[in-house]
């Protein structure tokens, strides 16, 4: 019934709903940690005349995030002493993942690259670590502290905090770099982690998050294990079959494929039609930031007005006419206009696609295990994403412009055919089947 849809204006109102909002500043949290140990840790070594290769094996640091999967059911399931019993299952977790991070940044930063390099890849790699737990705990909480109707607006908030988060350690560092020593300015960086801290404290914990053996009563190791490990799996196995289990694994997988292969050689076309470094900043990261930034609300208000399901359909569709945008610019060649243009295309519907994806993958856990399902699902898209997409460079170096984006295009399709055929069997989110504007 059209008097059963809430208008445009309504829907808007998701975004001041205090849950959400918390989620913006959590996602500060999330993302402020990982240029700490990437780009802006790079720049100090360099400065130190740490040599280019010990530099690239300082990537290795960043595996936590790629493998967090492995330990997310112990987050999922285990209790901690004291903080369980005072914030609850998930808050006790942010805590002690956050307060951890501090004290690793600012390990981090009291080293010296020049003589302590080993002891520093130690404390970089303490930090991954923390910050890659972190990440299993606040997407945990933020599934289970938002109702399903918010999960779009949920999954734009944490990608703009963490992008904001980022922003703050890596141009902000920079900037203070300028100004005090490194030591300062990992400080100064540890200090922001008060922002997640007193999100978390201000804000209460999911319904079901102070469940667990009591404290003090006999768990039977093997039991423990099944449950904390097999059953996420298990779970999410019968709900459907295996088939469709396979499916819907399947269509993450693919569904931001495209997207994906277009993005992984985007710099080196930039550089090979002529824009500069500057030009590539200003435009790129700078714009693009902001344009990722308007996708990521959209995607969300349209999640919210018209469900997960058509909102990853024409974000997916979206994604895939951005990708015909670089053809475009391969055609024009070094315009800034033009680059303008598709960066403002590009970023928009990936900054709605990754909206509605992350909403649709929020909508697959089960609340029982939110941590275990949801670190394995982004540490799928992940993994697929990198692998399926290495192959791209040797694509582009073998064919024009023009026909590498055509080829992104194409490559868009299996995720949306996976994507319709989902629909057609009805396999759509709970919220998914009330009415919807049309």
């Amino acid at each position: 019934m059209a008097g059963d849809r809430p208008g445009w204006l309504a829907t808007l109102q998701v975004y001041t709903d205090r849950r959400v909002v918390a989620i913006l500043f959590l996602g500060f949290s999330s993302g402020m940690p990982l240029l700490l140990t990437f780009s802006t840790l790079s720049i100090w070594l360099a400065e130190e005349g740490i040599s280019k290769t010990a530099i690239g094996l300082f990537a290795l640091v960043g595996m936590p995030y790629s493998l967090k999967f492995i330990w997310a059911p112990l987050i999922d399931r285990l209790r901690l002493p004291l903080l369980t019993r005072w914030l609850g299952r998930r808050r006790g977790w942010a805590i002690l993942t956050q307060l951890a991070l501090m004290i690793g940044i600012i390990g981090l930063g009291s080293n010296d690259p020049a003589n302590g390099a080993w002891a520093m890849a130690a404390w970089a790699l303490f930090v991954t670590f923390a910050s890659a737990s972190q990440d299993v705990v606040i997407d945990a909480y933020r599934v289970e502290i938002l109702e399903e109707r918010q999960y779009g607006a949920g999954a734009a908030m944490i990608v703009a905090g963490y992008r904001l988060g980022m922003l703050a350690s890596g141009a902000g560092a920079l900037y203070l770099a300028e100004a005090a020593s490194w030591f300062w300015v990992y400080a100064a960086m540890a200090g922001l982690m008060a922002v997640g801290i007193l999100t978390i404290l201000l804000n209460p914990e999911p319904d079901g998050g102070t469940d667990g053996a009591a404290a003090g009563s006999r768990v039977d190791p093997v039991r423990w294990l099944y449950e904390a490990v097999a059953e996420p799996f298990a779970e999410f196995l019968r709900r459907g079959g295996w088939r469709t289990a396979l499916l819907i694994l399947l269509f993450v997988v693919f569904y931001k494929f495209g997207d994906s292969l277009a993005g992984i050689m985007a710099n080196p076309f930039y550089v090979e039609i002529g824009f500069s470094k500057t030009e590539i900043a200003s435009v790129s990261k700078l714009f693009g930031l902001g344009a990722t930034l308007v996708g990521g609300f959209l995607g969300g208000l349209l999640v919210a007005r018209r469900g997960i399901m058509q909102s990853l359909l024409w974000c997916g569709l979206l994604q895939m006419f951005s990708n015909l945008m670089f053809a475009v610019q391969a055609i024009v060649g070094h315009d800034i206009s033009m680059l303008a243009v598709t960066i403002a295309v590009e970023n928009v519907a990936g900054g709605m696609g990754t909206a509605a994806f992350v909403a649709y993958l929020s909508s697959l856990c089960n609340v029982a295990y939110t941590a275990t399902q949801y670190a394995l699902f982004s540490s799928l898209m992940a993994l697929a994403r990198t692998a399926l997409s290495a192959p791209g460079g040797l694509l582009a170096e073998n064919t024009s412009w023009v026909s590498f984006f055509l080829v992104t295009t194409v490559a868009a399709l299996p995720g949306l055919a996976l994507l319709w055929w989902l629909i057609r069997r009805g396999i759509v989110p709970k919220s998914d089947m009330g009415p919807r504007t049309p």
